[in-house]
């Protein structure tokens, strides 16, 4: 079921209608990557989309990307492999180095504090891009947020996979109808929705938290 938008009500713990928000990581819980990203390959020398490009249009790059993310292939390998394709001299910490303008998206973080502390489960379903040598979670800080993590790497299966939503229900202990999942990928949300789960697109819009916070029934702040 996709987003309807109700009204900013505060419902009592027992009578909210949802239980657990489950959250994506890029696009979600950071604060346009994409700019930060742009602005690296610019200081490297190179074309501004130079990274995005490479990782989604350059066959080779974009395989390695997908072994990344199931766990098939480290993030120091990915590094040394991927960035004489990428066009840097230097591939030791390329991920890490590439993220280090990255950001958090504080209302988004926001958003999940107060959830937590409403009583509501919090789960990050992230498809992941290594955690080694750059752990791009614990350099945002957000671990903390979270009471369930399903980690692509960890997991070896990717969205959208329905398997790894499914995986995701069996670890909250909760039906799909219970939960509300947010994404940025259009791609990510039918699997979810398939599993009952009412689903969120992170499309950037400003209040995008706060109407989350609405549907959830729970202060846009703690």
């Amino acid at each position: 079921m996709a987003l309807t938008t109700p009204s900013a009500t505060h419902f009592p713990a027992a009578e909210r209608p949802f239980s657990a928000l489950i959250l994506d990581f890029v696009g979600v819980l950071t604060a346009d990557a994409g700019s930060a990203l742009r602005a690296w390959c610019l200081a490297q020398g190179l074309d501004a989309e130079a990274w995005r490009r490479t990782l989604n249009h350059d066959p080779e790059a974009s395989r390695l990307y997908t072994e990344l993310e199931a766990g098939r292939l480290s993030q120091a390998e990915w590094n040394r492999r991927v960035a004489p394709v990428l066009g840097v001299p230097e591939h030791e910490n390329l991920m890490g180095r590439a993220w280090t303008g990255v950001r958090p998206a504080d209302d988004m973080i926001t958003l999940a504090r107060s959830a937590r502390q409403a009583g509501l489960t919090v789960a990050l379903l992230s498809n992941s891009f290594g955690l080694d040598p750059y752990d791009p979670y614990e350099a945002l800080g957000v671990w903390e947020l979270f009471d369930v993590t399903v980690i692509s790497e960890r997991e070896g299966i990717a969205k959208p996979d329905p398997a790894i939503y499914q995986l995701t229900l069996d670890r909250l202990g909760l039906p799909g109808e219970a939960c509300v999942f947010v994404d940025d990928h259009p791609r990510n949300l039918p699997p979810a929705e398939a599993l009952g789960i009412t689903t969120v697109l992170a499309d950037g819009q400003p209040g995008t938290a706060a109407r989350i916070a609405a549907l959830l029934g729970v202060p846009a702040a703690p």
